[in-house]
């Protein structure tokens, strides 16, 4: 495989497109469709509500949709919709996006009040004519649609956000729980790729940050002929590198999906690996042939998937 510096120089040159790049030497790989996969061992629950649609030959953005909206109304899954950590002023605001088939998508970022962002996600794709809607605008948008307006701040996450105030002390801490997002993709079985992306953000957060999961290209990404990526983890490394879309750009040229994962885990730790060590990212990426991978920052990331060998959990290989 090219080196960066030999790649720079070819491409600078005009003589080296990028499909041309190789994988690593190795078998074929190949998947089963249909097929649901989704970020950490939380994912399986989610999974199961995705596989009820794939199972039935159903459409893969329904299959998505359907699987991260467990974990939106979960109240027990604080990174996610309702019960979801409020932002240090005691706001819960969430995010999701959605991409489908074609690579068409809809976001919505900075959102209150809504149970089910990743429905207002797509009733923007579909609906309007644009990508993404934030804040008061995305609310008032949700209402004309007919979501209904919700207190989302649940009495144990209010009660974990009254003892954050006692230091306010904001750090992010590695552990296999160091997450803000439930990613999905779903291969159906007619080929079509969709994806979703949806979380409550990052515990604490300053109000109105957004964080990776509403941006294409940083929290979620599909190519139609090659496959899709989502992240999870702290959002700020993934959008300084366009994390997903890195992901996807590199199945195109050649690699594997868990490949594909572990360049773009290494690009991040490239831009600055002082503090590393500190922080979780984890990508997972599935092709159109069915195959899916994942790697992340550091040990405790696992990739959930469910397809004809059924549902389960499996880690993955991490960087450091």
């Amino acid at each position: 495989m090219f080196n960066r510096k030999e790649f720079i120089k070819a491409t600078a040159l005009g003589l080296l497109p990028l499909n041309v790049l190789k994988a690593k030497s190795g078998p074929v790989q190949t998947g089963k469709k249909p097929v649901v996969v989704s970020t950490w061992k939380t994912g399986v629950r989610a999974n199961e509500a995705a596989w009820q649609i794939l199972d039935k030959g159903g459409y893969a953005l329904d299959a998505v949709e359907a699987g991260v909206k467990v974990e939106e109304a979960n109240p027990k899954n604080n990174t996610v919709g309702y019960g979801g950590r409020p932002d240090r002023d005691g706001n819960v605001t969430l995010d999701a996006c959605v991409m489908d088939e074609n690579g068409e998508c809809g976001s919505v970022a900075f959102l209150q009040d809504i149970k089910h962002p990743v429905s207002v996600a797509r009733k923007v794709m579909t609906d309007t004519p644009h990508a993404m809607l934030v804040g008061e605008g995305a609310r008032q948008f949700a209402l004309s649609q007919g979501f209904e307006k919700e207190n989302l701040l649940t009495p144990a996450a209010e009660k974990e956000w009254k003892k954050w105030l006692e230091t306010s002390e904001y750090k992010l801490e590695v552990n296999i729980e160091n997450h803000d997002t439930i990613g999905m993709l779903a291969l159906d079985k007619n080929g079509r790729l969709c994806g979703a992306c949806t979380t409550s953000g990052a515990a604490y957060k300053m109000h109105g940050r957004v964080g990776d999961s509403p941006i294409i290209g940083a929290g979620l990404f599909i190519d139609p002929k090659f496959g899709g990526a989502v992240a999870t983890g702290a959002g700020e490394e993934v959008i300084k590198t366009a994390g997903c879309h890195l992901v996807v750009e590199m199945m195109r040229a050649g690699h594997s999906p868990e490949e594909a994962c572990k360049i773009a885990i290494q690009r991040i730790i490239e831009r600055d690996s002082s503090n590393k060590k500190d922080i979780q990212v984890g990508y997972i990426a599935l092709n159109k042939d069915g195959v899916y991978g994942g790697y992340s920052i550091v040990k405790g990331f696992d990739v959930s998937v469910c397809n004809a060998d059924g549902n389960r959990a499996e880690p993955t290989s991490h960087q450091i």
